[in-house]
Order: structure tokens, then C-alpha cells, then sequence
């Protein structure tokens, strides 16, 4: 296999002037969104010196993301998407600059970055589902896993140097800046989207109640074995095995301290950014399906073997391994999420797929804490969870032939997705 062949695929950026401007929209969306989550955490914990209420504003957040989601998915199938974007941006952008102005002043007022927060996770919520549903539109069919791959580098990229830059500048100039910054980031991204052409969904003319329209959406998910497969099979992995919330204990008491949490932190983080580099196979591979099994598995079995590791490297090089896989199952699941289903639905589909990847890794979380407590132990509780979750995959695998088969080559990737509605287990089914 040639280099070329292996290296993220940067085709979708060559081909098309439109994917480009959302490429680089999202590359520095992320870098602002990691400033304001970093530094509204500070100001909260500043203002109240209470890790509760800190908790207490990510929890409002999440919420407030969801309701937006499940809201965005109806809006996204509805009206023009490009214009819903533009919209939730300009909105999010005016709730950031006013938490600019708040931190800026001599008293900060708390229930205004709570109010704030209500108000961002909305909109994002509502603008999340109408980008994600933009994406088909803007490249080729042969190009979902390419764009993904993209998408998930600029996730990655976020996540690794925002952080950092938000405790450099609130230690600096003060949180305020941060806040500015993302403000300012908001304003370029809306001029960067404003010359994308209009992007309505196929029948978007049909008047139909949202609930009805929220009906239709969960009718095709069950009927889909496919697109049902695609959520469940996330759930194995984010809920079983979610090992976030063991790593202060494991790197204390097991690994030394609080430099080795850091590492533990780190190290899922490095392992996904070489992944997403190294995504170059995923929009080749013949056997889609069986590749996301396999990576999903990856994923468990690494987090088993995390928890059995007595020594830090070799934890660290498990940890690496598991956001490998993670990174490959995330750009396999949303390019056969968007193959699979009809434009009409990629809103409310995907309203779901995002809601699911908001809420999931809390629930796991939560789940792997109250195991380790049941356990006595924190790398019983990773390794038990991996297992967990290769059984699930497993159980997924014989299931459900129609996932093991799914493939992003081929013109009727939403035909071949329908499956008897009584062969395919509901979601809320394997739910814990």
C-alpha cells in the first residue's frame, strides 16, 4: 500500500471551493469552542470557588445541546440548511461576545454565564444537525469517508491545542480575551459560509408536524438495519467501555500522580490525531462495515487491555491504541450514516447520531465509576467494560448481516440499507 493511500485524503478539498469553506469554518470553530469551554469553566470556578457549580454549568450546557439537537434535526430536513447555519451562528456569536463583555467587567455576574450557557447549547444544538446534513451535499458520494476523516482532524486539532492556548490566555490577559477570541472566530466563520449556495432538503416543501416529522425519522432508523447497527454499536463502545472518568484514580493511586493523569488524558488524544492523519484507507476499503466492526473492537480490546496494564507506558500505549480505533470507527460511522440515508432525513438522522455522541460518554462514564465502586477497583471496571463491549460488538456482528455488509461503494447504499422492521432490534433495547 502506497503512502499516498494511507494519508488522510485530502480530495474533498481540491474538488470543491464549498467544502473548503466549511473545512476551514470547522477547523477554527473548534479552536474557539475549546477557549470558551475552557475559560467559562474558570470564571465559574473563580466566581464561586465550587467544583459543583462548575459541574452544574456543563450539565446546563449538555442539556440545553440536546434539546438543540433534537430541535435542529426537524429544522435542518424543513428549511434551507446553509440558512440555518448562518443563523444559530450569528446568534451563538452575540451570546459569546456578551460573555466577553460580562467577564470584562468589575463584577461578573454567575447567572449570566449560566443564562449564556442555556443559550449557546441551544443554538449550537439547532445549527449542529443542518452542517452535518450540508456535508453529502457539498462532495461526492465516493468522498463521505474523506470528508469525514477532515472533519474529525479539525475535531482532533481543537481538542489537542485549545485547551492549552485557554489557560495561556487566562493567565494572560484573563478570560475575557478568550471569550473575545471565539467571538471573533464566530464572525469569521459566518463570513467564510456566506458565499455557500442555497442548500434546501428534498421535500422540504411538505407541511408536517415536528413530532410527526421526529416519527418519521425514528421510523426510518428502525426500519434501517444499517443506520439502527451504526448507533448501537457506538453504544457498546461509549457506554461500556468509557474509562474518562477512572483515569484521576488509576493515575494517583496506580501510576503515580497527578502528572500521570495528565498522560492518561493525553494519550486517547494522541493516539485519534494519528488516526485521523492515517485515514487514507477508510474511504477505499471495499468492506466498510466490516472494517467499523473491527475498529470498534480495536477499541475494546485496547480499553481491556488499559485495564490490566500494570505499568504506565504500557497503559499509555493502550490508551493510544483505543483512540486509534475510536478515530476510525467515528469517520467510518458518520460516512455510512450520511450514505445510508435519504437526503430528506440527513437532519433528523444525524440529530440523533450527534445527541447519541453528546450524551453517550457521560453515561459511560457514570457507568465505569459506579462499576469501579462495585469493584473495588478502577482497572477491573476498564477491563470488565472492554469486555463488555466486545461482546456487544459481537452480538451486533451476527445480528445484523446487513452492517457486516454495509459498504460505501455502490449507487444504492439507502436501498440496500431497508430491512424488515422486525429483524432489527429498537436502540432504546440495548440500552443499559
Amino acid at each position: 500500500m502506497r503512502l499516498g493511500e494511507v494519508v488522510v485524503d485530502v480530495t474533498p478539498l481540491r474538488a470543491g471551493r464549498d467544502f473548503r469553506l466549511v473545512f476551514a469554518t470547522q477547523a477554527i470553530s473548534m479552536l474557539g469552542t475549546h477557549l470558551t469551554s475552557v475559560a467559562a469553566s474558570l470564571q465559574i470556578y473563580h466566581l464561586t470557588g465550587s467544583t459543583v457549580q462548575v459541574g452544574l454549568m456543563s450539565l446546563v450546557l449538555g442539556l440545553s445541546l440536546l434539546v438543540g439537537l433534537v430541535a435542529g434535526g426537524v429544522l435542518a430536513d424543513r428549511v434551507d440548511r446553509r440558512r440555518v447555519v448562518l443563523v444559530t451562528r450569528a446568534v451563538t456569536a452575540v451570546v459569546i461576545a456578551g460573555l466577553a463583555v460580562n467577564a470584562a467587567l468589575p463584577d461578573p455576574q454567575v447567572w449570566f454565564v449560566f443564562v449564556a450557557a442555556v443559550l449557546a447549547g441551544g443554538t449550537s444544538g439547532l445549527g449542529g444537525p443542518a452542517m452535518m446534513a450540508a456535508t453529502p451535499s457539498l462532495v461526492a458520494p465516493g468522498q463521505l469517508a474523506a470528508a469525514g476523516a477532515l472533519t474529525t482532524l479539525t475535531a482532533q486539532l481543537g481538542g489537542m491545542a485549545g485547551p492549552s492556548l485557554a489557560g495561556v490566555i487566562a493567565a494572560g490577559p484573563g478570560v475575557a480575551w478568550c471569550f473575545g477570541i471565539d467571538a471573533a472566530v464566530y464572525v469569521v466563520g459566518l463570513a467564510l459560509l456566506a458565499p455557500l449556495p442555497p442548500l434546501p432538503p428534498e421535500g422540504s416543501g411538505e407541511a408536517q408536524h415536528p413530532l410527526k416529522a421526529m416519527a418519521e425519522g425514528w421510523r426510518f432508523l428502525r426500519s434501517s438495519q444499517v443506520v439502527a447497527g451504526l448507533l448501537l454499536i457506538d453504544v457498546c463502545a461509549v457506554v461500556f467501555a468509557m474509562p474518562y472518568a477512572l483515569f484521576p484514580e488509576l493515575g494517583t493511586e496506580k501510576f503515580g500522580g497527578d502528572t500521570a493523569v495528565g498522560l492518561l488524558y493525553t494519550a486517547p488524544a494522541v493516539g485519534s490525531f494519528f488516526g485521523a492523519l492515517t485515514s487514507g484507507w477508510t474511504g477505499r476499503v471495499h468492506h466498510t462495515g466490516r472494517a467499523l466492526i473491527g475498529a470498534v473492537a480495536v477499541w475494546g480490546a485496547a480499553i481491556a487491555c488499559f485495564g490490566l496494564s500494570a505499568n504506565l507506558w504500557l497503559a499509555l500505549t493502550f490508551l493510544a491504541l483505543a483512540g486509534l480505533g475510536d478515530t476510525a470507527s467515528e469517520i467510518l460511522r458518520r460516512a455510512l450514516l450520511q450514505h445510508y440515508t435519504p437526503d430528506r432525513l440527513q437532519g433528523r438522522v444525524g440529530s440523533l447520531w450527534l445527541a447519541q455522541a453528546t450524551a453517550g460518554p457521560s453515561v459511560g462514564n457514570l457507568e465505569a465509576g459506579l462499576v469501579a465502586r462495585a469493584l473495588g477497583s478502577s482497572g477491573g471496571a476498564a477491563a470488565l467494560g472492554g469486555v463488555v463491549c466486545l461482546a456487544g460488538v459481537a452480538t451486533l456482528t451476527l445480528a445484523m448481516p446487513q452492517l457486516r455488509k454495509a459498504t460505501l461503494h455502490g449507487p444504492t447504499g439507502v436501498e440496500a440499507a431497508a430491512a424488515p422492521v422486525e429483524a432489527v432490534p429498537r436502540p432504546s433495547d440495548s440500552q443499559p
